[in-house]
């Protein structure tokens, strides 16, 4: 599923929110103020922002602007009751992706956010991977013949990766930052065999190549 995490200081609203995305298949985190927005971003790798911009501690556009700085590159919706134009200026020259302004229609946020997520690759459709394995992005999970293969994560996360940039070079920093958070330590061995297990899934078995000392590539 993807991951989504919201900033919003209003706890009903939080809470529809979460209720809401949750029953359309995301996995939701709450933060109420930007600090522990920090820090859940610290602990995880997300999906999705959705930004208030009037939050306490760390407001959304200042977070925004130190995870940019920090080259976190994460779709980000801003949904905030603001309703002037250099706010909404501010919010896209700081690196946002959309920007919402309250009060909020959930189906138009649903659209929304499915649009952001596919501007950056994210799918929604399964894709077929060899004859008898298929991957649901949505829920990332692979199946063979219909039976779940029950994957460690960090394989479905990998094999995420290379699927949204099939024919381009994934480099060892982009595997990092996809499969670890900043508190996780990670080693050069276990990057190797989640690759070996992800070439596993194919019906070509080359399909994913070593560009000697840039990273890899998928030709799919």
């Amino acid at each position: 599923m993807y991951k989504i995490l919201i900033l919003e200081d209003d706890t009903l609203f939080a809470n529809s929110l979460e209720d809401f995305l949750t029953s359309e298949e995301f996995l939701v985190d709450i933060a109420k103020d930007g600090e522990e927005a920090l820090s859940l971003n610290y602990e995880h790798n997300y999906d999705l922002y959705i930004f208030d911009i009037n939050v306490p501690k760390i407001d959304g556009l200042e977070l925004l602007k130190l995870l940019r700085q920090n080259n976190d590159k994460t779709a980000t919706i801003f949904l905030t009751s603001y309703k002037d134009k250099d706010t909404l200026k501010d919010a896209f020259l700081k690196g946002c992706d959309d920007y919402i302004r309250k009060p909020v229609d959930l189906d138009e946020l649903l659209f929304r956010i499915k649009a952001v997520l596919k501007r950056n690759k994210k799918e929604f459709e399964t894709i077929v991977l060899s004859e008898n394995i298929v991957f649901n992005p949505v829920s990332k999970r692979v199946f063979e013949s219909g039976v779940d293969m029950n994957l460690p994560i960090k394989v479905l996360e990998l094999l995420e990766l290379f699927l949204e940039n099939k024919n381009e070079i994934v480099s060892k920093d982009m595997i990092i930052s996809k499969l670890w958070s900043a508190s996780q330590a990670y080693s050069e061995g276990s990057i190797r065999v989640y690759i070996n297990q992800v070439k596993k899934l194919f019906e070509n078995k080359d399909a994913i190549i070593n560009v000697k000392g840039i990273g890899y590539k998928l030709e799919f």
